[in-house]
């Protein structure tokens, strides 16, 4: 498990970029074969990825968590963004299509990620993508399948942001302590993923870039709205953004991202926004 710990926006001018990459990007994520975690002190998030290629994964214990398996004071929530597989929790099997969004609540001990048996699924084997927070009290299961959630469409095509968003785990969905979590696709021609830009001041929000053409790249923006950086973030690597840090970004094509959001509550549009006119 990889340690970051928190950053305070007076730390942003004297970044260069390798500084604000090994802060704020997670740049492997899938590992054939492995678990990779992510441990930031930023509302204690855990964030990371899990390749069965072809063997069973068991979500373990982890020293820097000191708990005596992953989920004894956590919750989870899971989207697959490879082919198809499968999570058992305690022996229940859940079957991930592409897209699709689990919940495991605190207390379920044993957590397995597989590739689908031969036949159910596709050629592609899964790509689990993790997000994780502390729990304080434990919520059934909950499957979602793509598309099931609540669904909401933002943007215009006159101002390249066009985007379907897909929330999964949030206060009016599937019930969690403090994990908010969608999915959103922006429509070919759309570039945009959120403007105006905004900050969640009372949560910390991570984002998973993922269906970037391989020879394209999102440009995230962070920072304060009067000291804005940015990092240049290719197909399937995440982002850490603090709550004081605005987030948004542009791509060279259209693509898809994995939003999920900890912290003092779990109120969807609890945001402040950033115009355009206020960046520097």
């Amino acid at each position: 498990m990889q340690q970051r710990y928190a950053t305070n926006p007076a730390q942003i001018p004297g970044m260069t970029t390798a500084d604000l990459r090994e802060q704020y990007l997670v740049p492997e994520v899938f590992v054939p074969g492995e678990i990779t975690v992510v441990y930031t002190h930023h509302d204690r998030i855990v964030l990371g990825g899990a390749v069965p290629a072809g063997r069973d994964l068991v979500l373990p214990g982890y020293p820097e968590i000191r708990s005596d398996y992953f989920l004894e004071h956590r919750e989870v929530g899971i989207v697959n963004v490879g082919g198809t597989g499968t999570v058992t929790a305690d022996g229940e099997v859940y079957t991930l299509v592409t897209g699709a969004c689990l919940y495991l609540g605190r207390g379920i001990r044993d957590v397995v990620f597989a590739d689908a048996a031969e036949g159910e699924g596709t050629d592609a084997g899964a790509q689990f993508y993790l997000f994780s927070a502390p729990a304080h009290t434990a919520y059934p299961a909950a499957l979602v399948s793509p598309g099931e959630g609540t669904v909401r469409e933002l943007g215009d095509q006159v101002t390249s942001n066009r985007r379907t968003l897909n929330q999964y785990i949030h206060e009016n969905g599937v019930k969690s302590c403090q994990i908010v979590m969608g999915v959103t696709t922006l429509h070919e021609g759309s570039m945009w993923n959120t403007m105006p830009a905004h900050t969640h001041d009372r949560r910390t929000e991570c984002y998973l870039y993922f269906d970037v053409p391989e020879d394209a790249r999102v440009i995230h923006l962070l920072g304060e709205r009067e000291e804005t950086r940015h990092l240049v973030v290719a197909d399937r690597q995440a982002i850490i953004s603090p709550s004081w840090s605005l987030h948004s970004g542009v791509g060279t094509a259209a693509y898809s991202f994995i939003w999920a959001m900890a912290g003092e509550n779990q109120a969807f549009d609890d945001m402040d926004a950033a115009p355009v006119t206020t960046l520097k």
